[in-house]
């Protein structure tokens, strides 16, 4: 079978037989237009490079897929989930059943009445609780001030970091076990996921895509003083295609597992962001409005933040191209209740409403845009958590969505969205072991969410009976004398009691 693009030539081509060269002109300007190849639609994928890793190659478990000495990871034995419900997003009812997990992985999931487990097991008896994968935010600043920070506080390092460390505990609490940052200061993000990984500090996964990447006057930075800007550390301005390119390796550089862009851009400009980002193996999110979202999707980007305004016919391209919409009507609803309205943003120059907003969700919805869920809490919203993750769900449910398709969402396909599919969202044997254990049925009842017993990231028990676990540190044998006593440090020279 031809494909468009063979026929669109070919009619090029017959230009030289008796055929008016305006028809055949126009026929195959037709057939390009409004029948794009399968290169066209295809989204360009920024994992294309995977190929080259052969599966069983140890990698990270982020989207930068780096190499890994083999090893174990997690904690040591395995734990058991016994007798509970099990909803484990992959589309199937809950069901009674036992979850068995080794390390950091989920080993299997048992029938209720089965003992098949290592002998040297923890077993937790979770009967009448529900058990299903860790929520993710797809939409988090875990720097960004509160409404009682100054400005030398908005620029400290110190303040910056511990205004994070409060934020991670908050979503862990809240059922959260992964989080999207999609912009924040300098290093920060990028040492909490580490800090995090190794179980130092309790935590959600840190998804991090460093620096918000914009144009001089673009969203983040009206009213601001560009210096200012600057030294608040979350915005990456930057101007022309080479520095945007430039922009997106400093934030690979510094550990990026995703790039985020937001208008204002050229196109060139974007272009570069894009393909830059795409031939380093990060997906790409873009926080546009109006035609600035044709022009994104147009270039490939791989997700459209929030629910701005769009023509038809760009969410039926997003459709087709496979983009993403992380739609985030919460911060909005939260903004209209409390402010009025959005004022003061020359990035916001358009009528938009509670209304309008959960009209773009139904439209996406009905042109099948995958989706995910994020929350957007800037300020102090974040201490409302869990209610407005629950709220942004119920949006969902009120755009169409059924309480299990919503809870699939939030798991499973926002781990497609963070490009981590294959080792996030669902229940299932050798899946990374991010498990919620929830006093209710959440499949029925999305309140019940409220109502956290267990939480498990990453193989480690961090949440019990609703609170976060700090465990005893294991002490370290003191090294025995040295054979050249009051020498200095061997990795810092300088260091001495």
């Amino acid at each position: 079978m031809l494909t468009i693009m063979e026929v669109a030539v070919a009619c090029i081509r017959f230009r030289r037989s008796s055929m008016p060269r305006i028809i055949t002109s126009f026929l195959a300007f037709i057939l390009l237009t409004w029948f794009p190849t399968p290169s066209v639609l295809a989204q360009q994928n920024a994992s294309d490079r995977r190929k080259f890793l052969n599966p069983a190659t140890e990698v990270s478990d982020d989207p930068r897929r780096t190499p890994m000495p083999p090893g174990p990871r997690g904690p040591d034995g395995s734990l058991v989930l016994r007798g509970g419900r099990i909803f484990d997003s992959t589309g199937a009812p809950a069901r009674d059943g036992t979850l068995v997990i080794t390390r950091n992985k989920i080993l299997k999931i048992l029938p209720p009445d089965a003992t098949d487990w290592p002998a040297d097991a923890r077993v937790i008896s979770v009967e009448g609780k529900t058990i299903l994968p860790g929520l993710i935010d797809l939409h988090t600043h875990i720097t960004y001030v509160d409404a009682s920070s100054n400005i030398p506080a908005a620029i400290s390092e110190a303040d910056s970091t511990l205004r994070a460390v409060e934020k991670l505990r908050f979503y862990l609490e809240s059922g959260v076990t992964s989080i999207r940052d999609v912009a924040s200061k300098g290093e920060i993000p990028f040492r909490l996921k580490e800090w995090v990984a190794q179980n130092r500090i309790a935590g959600p996964r840190v998804f991090a895509a460093g620096q918000f990447i914009t144009a001089t006057g673009g969203h983040s930075t009206e009213g601001l003083p560009r210096d200012l800007v600057l030294l608040e550390g979350a915005t990456r301005l930057a101007s022309g295609a080479d520095d945007w390119r430039q922009a997106v390796r400093d934030q690979f550089a510094r550990g990026a597992d995703v790039i985020k862009i937001g208008s204002h851009f050229s196109k060139a400009e974007l272009a570069a962001a894009v393909e830059e980002a795409h031939a380093l193996g990060l997906k790409v999110t873009a926080d546009v409005e109006t035609f600035y979202t044709q022009w994104a999707v147009e270039a490939g980007v791989d997700t459209i933040e929030h629910p701005l305004p769009r023509s038809d016919q760009v969410i039926q391209l997003m459709a087709r191209k496979g983009i993403a919409a992380d739609p985030t009507l919460i911060p909005y609803q939260i903004i209209f209740d409390q402010w009025g309205g959005y004022f003061g943003s020359t990035s916001r120059r358009f009528t938009f409403s509670r209304e309008a907003n959960l009209e773009m969700l139904r439209k996406l919805k009905r042109a099948g845009v995958k989706m995910g869920i994020g929350t957007d809490l800037i300020l102090e919203w974040f201490r409302y958590m869990p209610e407005p993750y629950i709220r942004e769900m119920k949006n969902f449910v009120a755009a169409g969505f059924s309480v299990p398709e919503v809870l699939t969402i939030a798991t499973k396909s926002n781990a497609e969205i963070l490009d981590m599919g294959d080792k996030l969202g669902t229940l299932e044997p050798g899946k990374l072991a991010d498990v919620l254990v929830v006093a209710g049925r959440p499949d029925v009842d999305l309140d019940d969410l409220k109502k956290i017993d267990l939480v498990i990231r990453d193989g480690y028990l961090v949440i019990e009976n609703g609170n976060v676990i700090v465990g005893r540190h294991v002490p370290v044998p003191m090294a025995g004398p040295k054979k050249s006593p009051g020498s200095a440090s061997p990795r810092f020279p300088g260091l001495r009691p």
